[in-house]
């Protein structure tokens, strides 16, 4: 399955994002592991949105994010922040699944 990975990224500071970015990640490299296709909508926006001149960062990143979601059967809301909560929204306006732990993913594969 291609299933987005949704949870937080904004934070106060720089470290902090970076730390939620690396979550994000390393559970993508888990269902990599398991044979799943991860995306992660704020990897696909942040190179575009680091080189852009807009002003309003936060609703590019959420357009690109809620943009790649038509490519995905599911979603795993890693943890709940106002962006995964839009993203969780989306998924279930779609009818797609929604997984909230990793337990239930792998229990897909048996």
């Amino acid at each position: 399955m291609i299933i987005a990975i949704a949870g937080p990224y904004s934070a106060p500071t720089a470290e902090l994002r970076k730390k939620n970015l690396e979550k994000l990640n390393k559970a993508a490299i888990v269902l990599l592991e398991l044979g799943h296709t991860p995306l992660i909508g704020i990897n696909a926006a942040l190179p575009i949105i680091e080189q852009s001149n807009r002003t309003d960062s936060y609703n590019d990143i959420m357009k690109i994010s809620l943009a790649l979601l038509h490519a995905c059967d599911a979603l795993w809301l890693t943890a709940e922040s106002p962006g995964a909560i839009i993203e969780k929204t989306r998924m279930l306006e779609m009818g797609k699944p929604i997984y909230y732990s990793l337990e239930e993913i792998k229990a897909l594969n048996k």
